[in-house]
């Protein structure tokens, strides 16, 4: 069998609403999230050791297990692995998006690799509860599995695919390098301070972005409630922000996730070009990447 290969695209909240704190201790969210051109690699080959290599320009950042060792884990454990019917092999990660950087980095990586798997095992399609397992990696993975524009809500695991595509904008992204907490983004709910929720949220809706004015209409009403926690905890972001605003072309400029990767949207290439090299040449310690929307072609439906 030839060795496999799966993108692993960023993921980009561009936006967050809390609704609350649940008495289990997660949030309760609802967030439009995009997935951009820009990616890591994962790659399968089912015929070597079952394992995970690392490399690429942002592998130093990954220390000890990861989520596709973790998936490992999980599927070793799975009663058609332990009968030899389930095919793995090794796993080669290339690093090429920043870690901890409100992308989704990892969670885009290990639902590459669950792709990469079913891929391998296209006869054990309904013989594993593959949305369960990415659910239990992490809130962002079922989104990152179906890596389609989507209204993340609950916990973040409950996932509905928006139901035509989006407009076709550039994106720009630009994260500071600088140090953050190992646990990023629970530091960063921790100061948010979400009051504890006394009902559970409404059902979330879809919102009607299927054209620019729509979208950038949506994304400015909306924002991200955690970009005054995530700047408390990384001061860094107050720059980016600030730099990104100033590009005579960009429409609008946030916040992704817990951060500190921030995005501005772009009607053009030219424009979202023109920024990356302004930016790039006033901060040379910056990750700065000029990409695009990911538009999707799915018809939207809930993900369990």
């Amino acid at each position: 069998m030839v060795t496999l290969t799966e993108r692993a695209p960023a993921k980009v909240n561009l936006t967050l609403k809390v609704h609350g704190r649940r008495a289990d201790g997660f949030h309760a969210l609802e967030s439009l999230v995009v997935f951009a051109d820009c990616a890591d690699v994962v790659t399968l080959d089912p015929e070597a050791p079952v394992g995970l290599i690392v490399g690429g320009p942002f592998a130093s950042g990954l220390t000890g297990d990861n989520l596709i060792h973790r998936l490992l884990a999980m599927l070793a454990a799975e009663p058609l692995a332990k009968q030899g019917q389930l095919r793995l092999g090794q796993f080669t990660l290339t690093k090429q998006l920043p870690v901890a950087a409100g992308i989704g980095g990892g969670s885009a990586d290990v639902a590459a690799a669950i792709r990469l798997v079913q891929r391998a095992n296209p006869h054990m399609a309904g013989r594993i509860g593959w949305l369960k397992i990415a659910a239990q990696l992490g809130s962002d993975v079922p989104a990152c599995l179906a890596a389609l524009p989507c209204v993340m809500s609950g916990t973040g695991t409950a996932v509905t695919l928006l139901p035509g595509p989006l407009p076709a904008l550039s994106l720009l992204l630009v994260n500071p390098q600088v140090a953050v907490p190992a646990d990023k983004s629970r530091v960063v709910f921790r100061a948010l301070g979400a009051p504890l929720l006394r009902a559970e949220p409404p059902p979330p809706t879809l919102p009607p972005v299927t054209n620019t004015v729509a979208l950038l209409a949506y994304v400015r009403a909306t924002g991200n409630a955690l970009t005054a926690a995530a700047t408390q905890v990384c001061p860094a972001i107050t720059a980016v922000l600030a730099a990104l605003r100033a590009q005579p072309a960009c429409q609008y400029a946030a916040l992704s996730g817990a951060g500190p990767t921030c995005y501005a949207l772009f009607a053009t290439t030219a424009g979202c070009a023109t920024a990356a090299a302004t930016l790039r040449g006033v901060h040379p310690g910056w990750w700065i990447e000029p990409t695009h929307i990911h538009a999707g072609t799915r018809v939207g439906t809930a993900i369990p």
